[in-house]
């Protein structure tokens, strides 16, 4: 099939590579570089979505090598839906359109195929079994559904909740909602690798403590906490222990069930799937997890969340764990070349660098890296050829330093100096490297400025 030019908003010429395989109406690149729309003609053409800011060129060249821009790095915040899962949803909008609470034709039963399919896929890709995973609209409805209703069922037996000053927002914010109420929360502290003592997380647990809520891997900063550990020292005082596994699920391995976690939380968009869906993992058995439901209204999900399910949602969800458990070991060991080649890189060409978080216990995709003496929002501004944050997305409204830096001790200076760098299944070895020359180019020229700056204000 020979690719032709093609010429619309958000369209580029493209031609198919020799090796392109056929998806549909889709085809993919192996390498996953473009995506393939079939054009009514059969004419392939490549389609991606324009991603041009005012006044950026839309390539660089870097030697023989042509980079398009913006280049995408911040994976944590979301990522792009795989052609794959796309393609795996979209019968479910046009065809298979039907409700799968709709008992009594054959458009509710191909929905509820659809949905059970893709349950057995989300439970496959974190040590489940389908009966255990509950589908939501995303992680921060699954914090909600978690810790509220796992708090209020159990409340006449204990008040008290443990987490840590690191977790994501939608975790805190719910902890301090359920204060409000009337529990009482400890939010543990981390080292200055951003990990939890084992020994902080025993001494917190009371007699009333009846949910502990952890992280598998922040989002900011990458480290993996002791999971299974923790979970061993609340499954033996009969503690339900809840755990954001957003960061984790489709990073690295995860399965629930050995690591005693009782309740855990996935969202779509940050495995490559789309967003406004996710999952949660509610542990059957004996005892059997209890949880007062959030949402009422119908009885769906075995009466834990009310309302029609989301169909192609759900698919996408179900497609991008199975890809993701498919492709697991080999992109980690690509992400983690990546991650060096960027972090050698950087420290080799640009001095007085802060790498926060351990290396040792680190998603492969993930390093948050503190520029001292230059403002973390001017380097974004600078660095506008890359998509980075400095934070959480979901807080990046806030003028404040991240508190997840903060809470590892580094000072304020140098946390509103931290920028995440989040590396995807888009990113190459070129990109990485027009990265790192652009880092080294506009930080010693911010850092002259500031001191500039500085030296003024002293006169």
């Amino acid at each position: 099939m020979r690719g032709s030019a093609y010429s619309r908003p958000g369209c580029a010429p493209g031609a198919t590579s020799p090796a392109a395989r056929p998806l549909g109406r889709y085809l993919r690149s192996p390498a996953g570089a473009n995506l393939f729309l079939l054009h009514p003609n059969s004419e392939a053409v490549a389609c991606r979505p324009e991603r041009r800011a005012p006044g950026l060129a839309p390539f660089a060249k870097r030697g023989k090598t042509v980079i398009r821009l913006p280049i995408y790095m911040d994976h944590h915040a979301t990522t792009p839906c795989d052609p794959r899962v796309v393609e795996a949803m979209l019968p479910h909008f046009t065809e298979t359109f039907g409700n799968p609470a709709s008992k009594n034709h054959v458009f509710g039963w191909r929905a509820e195929e659809a949905v059970e399919r893709a349950r057995a896929q989300v439970a496959a890709l974190v040590g489940a079994t389908p009966r255990e995973i509950v589908f939501t609209s995303g992680a921060t409805e699954g914090a909600n559904l978690m810790l509220k209703g796992a708090a209020r069922y159990h409340r006449s037996r204990g008040d008290h909740i443990v987490t840590v000053v690191t977790e994501h927002p939608a975790v805190l914010d719910v902890a301090a909602a359920l204060e409000r109420e009337g529990f009482r929360v400890t939010r543990l502290p981390v080292d200055g690798e951003g990990l939890l003592d084992l020994a902080d997380v025993e001494r917190a647990l009371t007699e009333r403590t009846t949910v502990v809520s952890v992280m598998w891997v922040n989002n900011e900063i990458g480290v993996v906490q002791p999971i299974a550990e923790i979970g061993r020292l609340c499954r033996a005082r009969g503690i339900l222990f809840a755990v954001d596994a957003a960061q984790a699920v489709g990073k690295l391995p995860v399965d629930a069930r050995a690591a005693s976690v009782d309740l855990l939380a996935v969202s779509g968009h940050k495995l490559y799937g789309p967003k406004g869906v996710g999952a949660v993992y509610v542990r059957s058995g004996q005892p059997r997890v209890r949880l007062t439901p959030e949402i009422d209204g119908g009885g769906h999900e075995r009466g834990l969340r009310s309302g029609t399910l989301n169909v192609p949602g759900i698919v996408g969800l179900g497609a991008a764990c199975e890809i993701a458990g498919r492709e697991l070991a080999a992109e980690s060991r690509r992400l983690l070349e990546l991650r060096e080649r960027l972090r050698r890189g950087l420290l080799a060409r640009v001095p007085d660098l802060r790498v926060n978080g351990s290396l040792e216990r680190r998603v492969p995709g993930n390093l948050n890296i503190s520029f001292a003496r230059i403002d973390g929002e001017a380097l974004l501004m600078a660095l506008r050829e890359v998509a980075l944050s400095s934070g959480s997305a979901c807080a990046s409204a806030a003028p404040e330093p991240s508190p997840v830096i903060r809470a590892l001790g580094v000072g304020e200076d140098l946390a509103h100096s931290s920028l995440r760098f989040g590396l995807g299944r888009g990113n190459t070895e070129e990109e990485v490297d027009y990265v790192v020359d652009l880092v080294a180019e506009n930080v010693p020229r911010l850092r002259a400025m500031a001191s500039g700056a500085a030296r003024r204000a002293a006169d």
